[in-house]
Formats: C-alpha cells, structure tokens, sequence
C-alpha cells in the first residue's frame, strides 16, 4: 500500500514540472514575440540594423510602416520620424529653450548682426538610413540644436559677408535670406534633410551706434527723395502752365488768322462784286435802272423843263471793247457760280447771263 501512493506522488510530480515546463516555454515565446515585434506608426520610418553577421550595419532600404518582425538578438530597428519639425533659435527665455540661442552673423564691414530664427524640415524617408549612418542620432531636435544649427549659422556669415550691412538692414534683407536658405538647403539635402521654410522672425538687432548711423542714413535718403520730388512737382507744374499759355498763344493765333481770312474773303467778295458790277454796266441798263426809279414827271425849274438824265457809260470802262469786257464778266460769273449739285438731286445748274 505505501508502494502504490509513493508511485502515484512521483507521477503527480513529474506531471507538475511538466506543467510548469509548458507555461515557461508560453511565456518565454510570447515574451520573444513580444520583443521581436514593433510597429512603426504613420509619420515615421524605420531602420534596420543588423547587429551581427556577415551583413552587419544599417541596411540601405528603410522599413515602411506597419508591424516588424525582427530577431532582437541579432537586429535593431531605429526609428525616424518623417512629419516636417519646427525650431527656433531665439533670445528669449520663453520660447524655444531657456537659454538665448538667437544667432550672431557679420557683415562686409565687420557688423555684428544678431536675428531670432526659424526653421521648418523633414526628413527625406528613402535618406534615412544615410542620415542615421553619419550621426548615429535619431532625435532630430538633438540633431537641430547641434549639427543643423551650426550649419545655418555658418550659411548666414557666408551670405552676409559679401553684403554691406545697410542693405542687410534695408531692402537687401529678404536678397540675403533667400541666398541662405538655398545654401542651407544644398549643404542639408545630401543628408536627407529637406528644408521647408527658414525665416527671420522680428527684426535684426544691431549695436546701437549702428543703427543711428543707418537711421540717419535713411532720412537723409528721404529728404533727399522728397526734395527731388518738390523739384519734379515743380518742374511739371511750370511745364503745363509753358503748355497752357502755348496752347492759348496758338488759340489766339488761329483766332487772328481766321478773322483775317474771313476779312480778306468778305473784301475779296466785295471787290469781285463791284467788279461783276462794274462790267455789267452798259448804257442799255442804265437807262433801264433809271426808267424804273422814274414817276413819269419831268423835274420842273425856272428855266423850263430838263431833259431826261443820261448817263455817260463810256468812263465805266475805259479802253475797253464790248468783246473783252464780255469775256471778262463771263470769267467772274464762272468763278462766283455754285458748284452743281450731285447727280438726280431733279436742280439744274444755274447758267450764268448776262443782263442786256
């Protein structure tokens, strides 16, 4: 009897450890599974590193998102984030870190400029793995603060100092950081590091006798404009009063000169009328233009009565024959004739005559 329970105990035994044995074998491949899974979350890329074997160290390709199974033992995988990062590197305390990383730069004349920066990236997902190979360094604010930091800092000297630092100030401004982000953007890109946006936030400071100059500068420059545009102002006031009186000098000219023409026409007319009269005097109208203004009644005198008054029509044109003075007044009745009308207008020309 004491046999068969000491038999039964040992197979409760064994039968226990082998329990025991299976849930450690469970929980040891779920911990494995657990520790050769990750999951890479939209936004990111992952790396692959291998960490032994022939084929050790980063691997070209990046792993795209979703679940990675991987051997923990003899892999790793890093990851980057890809979403655009924004820093600033400012002289307040309350912005950025609590500490002024403001950046100092210089120009052509030895100026020392300080700015408050921003700037704007991410990072080329298919470059990753280059990026992870030359800094070993996955957090890109580390990365910003250090190695892309110096970077632009070393940009904004290389631009400033070939510019004067009134034109830095003034307009030249925007010139210089459009150079800078183009020279931030080939030293970053080789990298993987795409620059979105690089900014100037407020305005440049600068040693205070500097700006006074540069203050002083600029007023005198806006004197100077608003003197020139006095000038102009002038200069184009009297310019249209020049044009004014021209234009009123030539009004009256025009105006003179067609009084005189409408004088000279009237006397021409005039003249060529007492001309047409002239030669249409013949003893025979005469007669006729003293027979018409006649009553009939002989002028009564002491003396008796006086014979009818006549004319002595030889004095109206002297040396002159019956056929030229004809030709002659035929020519001005042409010349002072209208000219005939369109053609079916239903008036015929006037045909000039002669008074008999």
């Amino acid at each position: 009897m004491a046999g068969l329970v000491s038999f039964d105990a040992g197979r409760a035994a064994r039968a226990f450890r082998a329990i025991l044995l299976v849930c450690a074998v469970v929980v040891a491949a779920f911990y494995l599974g657990c520790a050769a899974t990750t999951r890479i979350d939209a936004g990111h890329v992952g790396i692959r590193v291998r960490l032994a074997g022939s084929d050790r160290g980063i691997q070209d390709m990046p792993v795209v998102t979703g679940w990675v199974f991987y051997n923990p033992l003899t892999e790793q995988i890093v990851l980057f984030p890809t979403s655009v990062q924004n820093v600033v590197w400012t002289q307040s305390t309350h912005e950025g870190q609590a500490f002024d990383e403001s950046i100092t730069f210089s120009s052509n004349e030895g100026v020392n400029i300080n700015a408050d920066v921003g700037l704007s990236f991410h990072i080329e997902p298919t470059l990753a793995p280059k990026l992870y190979g030359r800094f070993r360094l996955n957090d890109l604010a580390k990365l910003a603060d250090g190695y892309m930091r110096q970077a632009v800092r070393e940009a904004f000297n290389d631009v400033a100092s070939r510019l004067p630092v009134q034109e830095i100030y003034g307009a030249g401004k925007s010139k210089m950081l459009a150079a800078v982000t183009q020279e931030c953007r080939d030293i970053f890109g080789k990298d993987g590091i795409i620059i979105d946006q690089l900014t100037i936030n407020g305005s440049l400071r600068l040693p205070q006798n500097v700006m006074d100059a540069i203050n002083r500068a600029m007023e005198a420059t806006q004197n100077a404009i608003q003197s020139h545009n006095k000038v102009a102002q002038v200069e184009a006031e009297a310019q249209q009063a020049i044009t004014q009186a021209h234009g009123a000098a030539e009004a009256a000219r025009e105006r003179a000169q067609g009084e005189a023409d409408a004088l000279l026409i009237k006397a021409h007319a005039e003249a060529q009328a007492n001309e047409t009269v002239r030669l249409s005097m013949t003893p025979a109208v005469l007669q006729y233009r003293a027979l018409e203004h006649w009553d009939g009644k002989l002028p009564e005198y002491n003396a008796g009565q006086l014979p009818l008054l006549t004319f002595d029509v030889g004095k109206l044109n002297p040396g002159m024959t019956e056929a030229v003075r004809r030709k002659l007044l035929k020519e001005m009745l042409d010349r002072a004739q209208p000219s005939v009308p369109p053609t079916g207008s239903g008036t015929p020309p006037a045909s000039p005559s002669e008074p008999r």
